[in-house]
């Protein structure tokens, strides 16, 4: 199948169809869903970048392997994909912390002006600094909920909780979020409400 074809194609089924032997399905699923598994994997890590490229080349790899007995209908694959980042994540930032390695902001990314580039930055830095102070669940939730937009009952089954604990843990973090960054509302540009 010609690769622009695949753009309309599931996930599920890209999936399917290089397990079959289909190169250019799986050349169409990485291009989807690395982008996204990255953009987590950094956001759990607190930023680190080379961390978070080797969570998604693992969690990448264990999808391939995955890809001859994928069963159809049991999971959705980001579903399956999130909760592999995840657990990734959390053994490597258990490990970092027993080491003590401390956490480098993500770099900036802007195009816009310099100034309001700077802006963006120290508003990024700071919520990246207020994720990594919250608890590893409310963080993981927090992330998926309000930055990767992922639904509850998703949220629910990549952490393996119910979903009024999904709402439980987004709530509770928002409001340790909005006790952090408050008082650097006006440092962080933020004048009205």
């Amino acid at each position: 199948m010609p690769f622009d074809a695949l753009n309309d194609v599931s996930d599920e089924a890209l999936l399917i169809a290089y397990g079959n032997g289909d190169a250019e399905a799986a050349r169409a699923l990485t291009l989807r869903l690395t982008p996204k598994v990255l953009g987590f994997a950094a956001r759990m890590l607190g930023g680190d970048r080379a961390e978070a490229e080797d969570v998604a080349q693992e969690a990448m790899l264990r999808l391939w392997r995955q890809a001859k007995d994928w069963r159809q209908g049991e999971a959705r694959i980001t579903t399956w994909l999130y909760r592999v980042v995840s657990n990734l994540c959390t053994d490597r930032l258990r490990k970092a912390r027993g080491v003590g390695i401390d956490t480098v902001p993500e770099p900036e990314d802007g195009s816009p002006g310099a100034a309001e580039g700077l802006q963006q930055a120290a508003r990024a830095a700071a919520l990246e600094h207020a994720l990594a102070e919250l608890p590893d669940r409310q963080r993981q939730a927090v992330i998926l909920r309000h930055i990767e937009g992922l639904s509850n009952p998703d949220i629910a089954q990549i952490m393996d909780i119910g979903v009024e604990a999904v709402e439980s843990l987004t709530a509770r973090g928002k409001r340790a979020l909005a006790a952090k960054l408050g008082p650097k509302r006006e440092e962080l540009g933020y004048e009205d409400g």
